[in-house]
């Protein structure tokens, strides 16, 4: 029975909705924007609404995302004041290089002081409340360096006007201030496309599903929050599908290329599963709703993600630990320039202009974006192509591993078995031994029975009624079809019931290729023989080839036969074979291959690998297998095709080696900007003022944005 399909949606308030009159429920309100934000470097930062770290000082994320619903407060925020401060900064600019030139006539330095006022603080007002939060909290970042360089600045320059002298700095904290906001604004649109891909597939949902009433069978739309697992729903031609579910009627192609990376559409029919966000291609089929709201694949992708761009990969340890004694470095830097100059003949002018120079150019904003901007385009490059990481973690380490466990049903093999040969003796045919084994065989429970059972349906065999139908478990069945008495199972099953295996030796090739053979007999005589096998996937052989090329070494775990898993071993090139082996053994093994010296990777998809995927330093889960198995991995492949292996390692290099090109820019940046702001090359003709670093100090964190981004194009 279909459940009442006019039930009241979940969003609060909606008025009632009577699919009989075709009455439009409310469209449900999203929300403009999730309550809770986080830091993508400090995880551990968390509050409710937007704003910034205490620790690090970098804009705070949405915890999860929202379709439809992107937060653009901040960045609206901030483009703002950039604006009004750059109306301001260009004819404070003017005025200082009309005097600098000789060209202003008259005491121009209180324009100056107001013109700079409401750019110093207005428009820089965030970054003074994030430098007094570093201070506070005890954790000194780039915007404490900020603070300091435009407060020297400033508290100078007016002392400076106070004294009616004429060195002041007020265009160089207006301009640095201006060109800090410029940076925030360039790096919060850059933020916003990290999340662009995750985005896309979140709006891949559509807005409505079509249900159908279980009473009178009437058809209406109804937003997703009214969807209730257990509706059932209609898909037309051309229709994104709703929520996840199953079909009960119908057949069609459908493209999951969003979802699971696959190329080809694939074709659906009655007891197959569907995904939200999916496209139906041709046909109309009715499904019935299983996972909706935040448990689809959809909502549960996004989760996923969102959490990964959160983590904090080890790498990203180095430069936490770099920037928090970068920061005091800097700070006694900046005094011991500022002394330098002073005393040295040269000035406090000098001395000031090149402190403040060290402060603003020292900034590790470059470093502190270096490793969450390549993790953040990462994955979200990642869910494109149907490779879902959990943990920054686990794309670290995939990089480096160099074994991979690969349990064989449903990793190597499809996971169902499928009836490869029906060999009848003479006198009886195919199509008449398969339908007195599958009539009994539809009584089993075994997972064999039902492909046997699957495969008569396919020739279109009727079923024959069966009686005294019985079952030994592990070794047969026996029961009475069409008045014969029919008996199947393993040899020694056979011959326990006493009854002569005649085919022997026909069926040794097959069970040497590691298929399972099931001898059938009608009236105490053999009547032929079925042979059955869980097929290897199609690109199994391509894929092992490909990770072994790229210097893997693979090992094959199984709870089958040592025969069964010798000859899949033999098909796929996998020489190390491990067979009979219990979940608990599983994970020992893999334990065992670490003790050795390895960097194991586990690729698995049922409960029983679930401790193994644990164990491993990457648990890779099939996205067709278990919600254990993919609870327990680091890293789930939607489609469960094992060429997300190979797409998984790819990214994983990619990522890694992003995080290393930006870490190298930043590093590299400090080491030499720092010695040319204080002066160090004067000498030479090389020297920095306030302005020129502040733009500086923008380029190195537009670099490290931009090669970050490079990620989003990543071939997979």
């Amino acid at each position: 029975m279909m459940q009442q399909a006019t039930e009241k949606p979940l969003q609060e308030p909606a008025p009632p909705h009577s699919c009989c009159h075709g009455k439009e429920a409310a469209e449900p309100q999203a929300g403009d924007v999730l309550a809770f934000y986080t830091c993508p470097m400090h995880p551990e930062v968390h509050q409710q609404g937007p704003g910034s770290c205490p620790k690090c000082g970098m804009a705070l994320e949405p915890e999860a995302p929202v379709a439809g619903a992107q937060d653009n407060s901040e960045f609206i925020e901030m483009r703002r004041r950039l604006i009004v401060s750059a109306a301001f900064t260009v004819p404070l600019m003017a005025l200082a290089m009309g005097m600098t030139a000789g060209m202003a006539h008259g005491d121009t330095g209180a324009v100056q002081a107001v013109l700079a006022a409401p750019v110093i603080l207005w428009g820089g007002w965030p970054f003074w409340a994030r430098a007094a939060a570093s201070v506070r909290s005890g954790h000194l970042n780039m915007f404490t360096l900020i603070g300091m360089g435009v407060g020297v600045s400033t508290v100078y320059s007016l002392v400076m006007l106070g004294k009616g002298m004429e060195h002041l700095y007020f265009e160089s904290a207006a301009t640095i201030t201006t060109l800090v906001l410029l940076g925030q604004v360039l790096e919060l649109k850059a933020r916003a496309k990290t999340g662009e891909a995750l985005s896309a597939l979140l709006n891949l949902a559509p807005k409505t599903g079509r249900v159908i009433d279980d009473e009178d069978g009437a058809e209406f739309d109804l937003p997703l929050a009214g969807i209730k697992k257990g509706n059932f729903l209609r898909v037309r031609p051309g229709e994104r599908i709703a929520v996840d579910g199953v079909i009960v009627e119908g057949e069609s192609a459908v493209d999951q290329a969003v979802v699971t990376g696959e190329s080809m559409p694939v074709m659906r029919k009655a007891g197959d599963k569907v995904i939200g966000g999916t496209m139906n291609l041709q046909g109309s089929f009715i499904m019935r709703a299983e996972q909706v709201g935040k448990d689809t694949m959809l909502a549960r992708i996004a989760a996923m993600v969102a959490g990964a761009q959160r983590s904090k990969a080890p790498i990203q340890t180095l430069a936490d630990k770099v920037s928090g004694m970068f920061v005091p470095a800097v700070l006694a830097v900046a005094v011991v320039t500022a002394l330098a100059w002073g005393f040295t003949g040269h000035g406090w002018d000098a001395a000031v202009a090149h402190a403040v120079a060290v402060l603003i150019i020292a900034c590790p904003c470059a470093l502190g974006l270096a490793t969450p901007m390549a993790v953040m385009c990462g994955t979200g490059r990642g869910a494109q192509a149907g490779v879902l990481v959990r943990q920054a973690e686990a794309l670290e380490r995939l990089e480096t591993i160099n074994t991979l466990v690969l349990d064989k049903t449903g990793t190597l093999t499809e996971g169902a078995p499928k009836l490869l040969t029906v060999m009848p003796t003479e006198g009886h045919s195919e199509p008449n031994l398969l339908r007195m084994a599958a009539s009994l065989e539809q009584h089993s429970e075994h997972p064999l029975s039902m492909a046997i059972v699957n495969a008569a349906k396919e020739r279109g065999l009727g079923l024959l009624k069966v009686h005294a139908f019985k079952s030994t478990p592990g070794s047969g069945i026996t029961g009475i079809a069409d008045g014969r008495s029919v008996a199947m199972g393993s040899e020694a099953y056979l011959e326990s019931l006493h009854i002569p295996v005649t085919l022997k030796t026909k069926a040794k090739p097959y069970m040497s290729q590691g298929q399972t053979v099931v001898f059938v007999a009608m009236d105490q005589h053999c009547i032929g023989l079925l042979m059955l096998a869980d097929p290897v996937k199609q690109d199994a052989a391509e894929v092992v080839k490909t990770l072994k090329a790229d210097g893997l070494q693979l090992v094959m775990m199984t709870g089958d036969s040592l025969p069964t898993a010798q000859a899949v071993g033999r098909k796929l090139g996998i020489d190390e074979v491990e067979a009979n082996v219990s979940p608990e053994r599983k994970a020992q093994l893999v334990a065992g291959l670490q003790e050795r010296g390895r960097k194991v990777a586990m690729a698995g998809d049922g409960v029983n690998d679930a401790p193994a995927l644990a164990q491993a330093e990457v648990g890779m889960a099939m996205g067709t297998g278990t919600d254990v198995a993919i609870g327990s991995a680091g890293i789930t492949l939607v489609s469960g095709e094992l060429a997300g292996i190979v797409r998984a390692r790819k990214l994983s290099k990619g990522v890694m080696k992003v995080v290393r090109q930006n870490l190298v820019m930043a590093f590299g940046y400090n080491v030499l900007a720092v010695p040319v702001a204080a002066g160090v090359f004067v000498r030479w003709g090389v020297d920095l003022n306030p302005m020129v670093a502040s733009a500086a100090m923008a380029a190195s964190s537009l670099c490290v944005i931009g090669n970050s981004l490079r990620l989003r194009q990543l071939p997979l």
